[in-house]
């Protein structure tokens, strides 16, 4: 049986934030190092459900930001997120893409270390 000051500890506890060497575990999460990129696809990626199948990777991978078509016959867009899920949604965007679509090239630009997501979502603009 517990004792009850060790029992009284353990419910005060339990209704405060977890601290870690004096920093709330939330606080260590958030400390994460957050990475923004702007991209764009080159190849047969319109007319071929890119956009929804790079929505639905986005939230599948948990990184935010935004895709469309462009007047030019490319999409493009902004993720950011973890370092670590922004790189792996830069690997689908260069590799995998719709099961329809044919990807020549992503281009890569404006990558950068930010301190908060400018996103809450991933979303498609037109």
């Amino acid at each position: 049986m517990c004792p009850l000051p060790l029992l009284a500890a353990a419910v005060a506890a339990s209704r405060t934030p977890l601290r870690l060497f004096g920093r709330t575990f939330a606080a260590m999460s958030a400390a994460r190092p957050l990475k923004s990129v702007d991209y764009e696809v080159f190849g047969r990626v319109q007319g071929v459900c890119f956009r929804m199948y790079t929505e639905d990777e986005a939230r599948k991978i948990g990184v935010v930001g935004w895709v469309k078509n462009t007047s030019k016959g490319t999409v493009t867009g902004q993720v950011q997120g973890p370092e670590e899920k922004v790189n792996s949604m830069m690997s689908w965007l260069s590799k995998v893409g719709s099961p329809s679509s044919r990807i020549d090239r992503t281009n890569f630009s404006n990558e950068k270390t930010i301190s908060k997501l400018d996103y809450s979502n991933f979303s498609i603009r037109y």
